[in-house]
């Protein structure tokens, strides 16, 4: 941004550049539209952003967004307590449960195995995983963390830790309608639900 733009303006331009899909030209323009809505409106927006923080909750069972404790897919006592879907983040978990062909449990694990991106098992949700299997209602874990070399080392990872932490649980995963490289936050309903339907059991 050159030095005649108004700080205000560049500065917020400079943060609206950060989110996905968004470059300098894009971020400037959003700005503008800003301006051209009326005060009211770009206070309330204002206002929800200053807000989010305040008003959401990470679920404890789930490790997803919530206004309460325990997100209303958890405290939802007619889903199966018996399977549990590993998925990478609330994006996929809302793909996943929007179709509304599972009616199980779910889990956020936090991310990916990437070596090369320096992530490494001690930034995945491990913890949360097996405070769930530990208490014993988990008879299957669906590994829904898409068909990407990165998931598939996740995947054995996984797979490998349970087996040897609870051996009674069945690893599976998603049957490989899900296109290679395709990840599941990117999937329609029909592709989710026959991949759910003919998961596999896991074996590394």
């Amino acid at each position: 941004m050159t030095s005649t733009i108004p700080a205000p303006l560049s500065d917020l331009a400079a943060q609206i550049s950060k989110l996905p899909g968004m470059g300098p030209k894009s971020a400037m323009r959003v700005v503008m539209t800003l301006l051209r809505w009326p005060e009211e409106q770009t206070r309330r927006l204002g206002a929800s952003i200053s807000s989010l923080r305040d008003q959401l909750h990470i679920c404890r069972r789930c490790g997803g967004l919530s206004t309460t404790d325990v997100c209303p897919i958890c405290q939802d006592a007619t889903r199966s307590q018996d399977i549990l879907c590993l998925v990478t983040d609330w994006d996929s978990m809302m793909t996943m449960d929007r179709g509304g062909f599972y009616r199980g449990q779910y889990l956020i694990l936090g991310g990916l195995l990437s070596p090369l991106d320096n992530r490494d098992s001690d930034r995945l949700d491990l913890n949360r995983l097996e405070e769930r299997l530990a208490e014993g209602q988990v008879k299957e874990l669906v590994l829904a963390l898409g068909a990407t070399l990165e998931a598939d080392n996740t995947a054995i990872f996984i797979s490998e830790l349970v087996r040897k932490r609870f051996p009674a649980v069945r690893v599976s995963r998603l049957a490989q309608g899900i296109p290679l490289g395709g990840e599941v936050r990117h999937m329609d309903a029909e592709t989710l639900r026959q991949s759910l339907k003919y998961r596999q059991e896991f074996k590394s």
